[in-house]
Formats: C-alpha cells, sequence, structure tokens
C-alpha cells in the first residue's frame, strides 16, 4: 500500500469518525465481494450467463421488457435465475459495518442504491432508508397493467431449465387480472416501468437530506462500486455532496476519480476499502 493510499484511508477515517450522519450510495461493484456478478462489459454478462453467449444478446439487450411479450420464458429464466441468486446470497461483511457505523451516528443513516438485488434489506437496513433507483427484483408488478399495484415477490419461485434457458409454467402471474407478471425493475428501453414504490423511497431521502441541512448535521457519503457506463450512482453522489458541502469518499477500484481535492478517493474494493477504514477507526 502506498504512503498516498494510506494518507486517504486516514483522511476517510476521520471523516467517517466526524460524520453525524451517513449517506451511502452503491452501484453494481458492491456485491461483488459478496460473490455476485457485475455484468461489466459482454464478456462479464456471458460468463455469468453462458447460454445467452449463444443467443448473442448483450446486457443491455437482455434487460429489456419486449422479451415478456416476445419471449415470456426466457425473460423469466434470465430474471428468474438472478432473483434466486441474490436470495441465496449472503451480504459480505462490509454491509454489517455499515449498519454498525449509521446506528451509531444522531443522524442515522439513508443508503442510494442503483442495485435491484436487495441486499441492502437482507443485511438488515430498514426499506425505510433506502432508494433503489432502478426497482427492485423482490417486487412485481402486471405487465398488461391492469393497474398501478406492485407487490412482494415473496413465495414466487421460477424454474429455470438451464439446458434451454427457458423458465418452466407456471409463470408469474398478475393476482388481479392473470396477466404475466414482470419484475418491478427499470429496464432499458423501458417505458411501462411503474416507479410510484422507488419515487416513494426517494420521497424519504429527500426529507433525510433536509433533516441533515436543518440541523446542520455533517454529512459523509461514502460511495461503492459505482462506475461511469450509467452514471446514476456517481451522479448522485456529487450532487449532494455539491449541494450540502459535505465529503465524499469514491470507493472504485476502476473509476476511483472524485470531482475535487477536498473529496476522497480509494481505489479499492467495496469490501476492502471498508476494512481499511474501519481500522483506522
Amino acid at each position: 500500500m502506498t504512503q498516498e493510499l494510506q494518507s486517504e484511508i486516514q483522511r476517510a477515517a476521520e471523516a467517517v469518525n466526524r460524520a453525524d450522519a451517513l449517506l451511502i450510495t452503491a452501484g453494481a461493484g458492491m456485491g461483488i465481494d459478496s460473490g455476485l456478478p457485475d455484468f461489466r462489459g459482454n464478456e462479464g454478462f456471458w460468463n455469468a450467463y453462458p447460454p445467452i453467449r449463444k443467443l448473442g444478446l448483450s446486457f443491455a439487450e437482455m434487460a429489456n421488457p419486449h422479451w415478456f411479450s416476445r419471449d415470456p420464458a426466457l425473460a423469466w429464466a434470465f430474471y428468474g435465475h438472478r432473483l434466486a441468486l441474490y436470495r441465496s446470497t449472503t451480504p459480505h461483511e462490509g454491509f454489517k459495518t455499515l449498519g454498525e457505523w449509521c446506528l451509531k451516528k444522531r443522524g442515522g443513516g439513508f443508503v442510494f442504491t442503483s442495485n435491484v438485488d436487495g441486499q441492502f434489506q437482507q443485511a438488515g437496513f430498514p426499506d425505510t432508508h433506502i432508494e433503489e433507483c432502478h426497482g427492485s427484483l423482490n417486487h412485481l408488478q402486471c405487465t398488461k397493467p391492469c393497474s398501478d399495484a406492485i407487490w412482494s415477490a415473496r413465495g414466487v419461485e421460477v424454474v429455470v431449465d438451464e439446458a434451454r434457458f427457458k423458465a418452466r409454467e407456471p409463470l408469474p402471474r398478475c393476482p388481479s387480472c392473470g396477466a404475466l407478471a414482470r419484475p418491478n425493475v427499470l429496464m432499458f428501453g423501458d417505458w411501462s416501468w411503474n416507479g410510484e414504490r422507488t419515487s416513494a423511497q426517494g420521497r424519504r431521502m429527500h426529507a433525510f437530506l433536509e433533516g441533515v441541512r436543518h440541523n446542520g448535521w455533517r454529512l459523509v457519503i461514502l460511495e461503492f462500486g459505482a462506475g461511469k457506463a450509467v452514471p446514476t450512482v456517481r451522479q448522485q453522489s456529487e450532487a449532494v455532496a455539491e449541494s450540502l458541502e459535505c465529503t465524499l469518499i469514491r470507493i472504485n477500484p476502476r473509476d476511483p476519480e472524485v470531482p475535487g481535492p477536498e473529496q476522497i478517493s480509494l481505489p479499492m474494493g467495496a469490501l476492502a476499502g471498508l476494512e481499511a477504514i474501519r481500522a483506522c477507526l
């Protein structure tokens, strides 16, 4: 470890220690240490889903709502497999560390994530303190849609024929009209996503940030694994850091650049970065 990196880790630890509240922002890189794929590039995606390599489809092409009408069995093979994977994955120890830090802060903490895997909830973070800007694979909506209803995927099991990479009947259905259901996830080219649940989460995050501002609390933003390909999380982190004039700690092994010298860059994975900060507290 270089002296420069050690100095940045120390700066990060001091910022976390002084903070009154924490905003945790997370992209796909947050789950890598738990064993989840990040679908970075076609090769990364195809390594996770070899049958889709044979179809020659990129992640953006596969994560498209038109498959629910063109080939529902393929669509649900992809999302059903991911749902089972996320359910069976144990969040890494870094989630526990973040949860403990939030509990110690008088202003608490909030999570903003582009991940649809529900790992923060599984790690014990309250659902009321999480904004999932791209929705959640743990919730469903009607493909028709017959209403604006969003319901839990709890109890929904999708059996996937791995050889054909097709989901077997019965596929998830809308409990109101019987039409095919789909995940309440924002896909590429998606004009039918129901964003009401995410909008409600966004209002709660806004209230959290307004509370930080009103009370004059020192906020620190801890960002993990947020890439540039879909920069939603990076942009959110930077916007909040500028608005509240607070410290952003960007932990990212590939894209660690920060907007200015007052911010902190740690070119590390999520778990390694958290362990390094914790060791300096």
